[in-house]
């Protein structure tokens, strides 16, 4: 369950960090739209979060040692995911983003449920 919450947190925040760009933002908009101040705000913090729940639930899963390896593997698949999306479908980031807050809320009631 800690490896779906690291891979789904990983993929929104990295999906989240990328919107918060002009030019991601753009492609998925249209050209010459911008995203609003705070939304670009509100996507970084969300992004940051979701790194940072990646990073904890790989620790909590997988112990200091191997979950830092498994952190950084789950950020390259998660990275790779959004590439990928990025460039070959960019107006379906958004859905790529919410199948991430999907997983990670389902990842995070399954560690509620299994007692953290």
């Amino acid at each position: 369950m800690k490896a779906l919450l690291a891979f789904s947190a990983a993929l929104t925040g990295f999906s989240a960090l990328s919107l918060a760009m002009d030019r991601h933002y753009e492609d998925y908009k249209g050209r010459g739209t911008a995203p609003p101040a705070a939304l670009r705000r509100w996507m970084r913090l969300g992004g940051a979060l979701g790194l940072a729940l990646s990073l904890w639930a790989a620790m909590a899963g997988y112990g200091s040692a191997q979950g830092w390896v498994f952190w950084f593997g789950a950020m390259t698949v998660a990275a790779l995911a959004v590439v990928l999306t990025l460039s070959y479908a960019p107006r379906r980031i958004v859905r790529l983003l919410r199948a991430g807050a999907v997983l990670v809320a389902l990842g995070l009631l399954g560690s509620l449920a299994s007692g953290v």
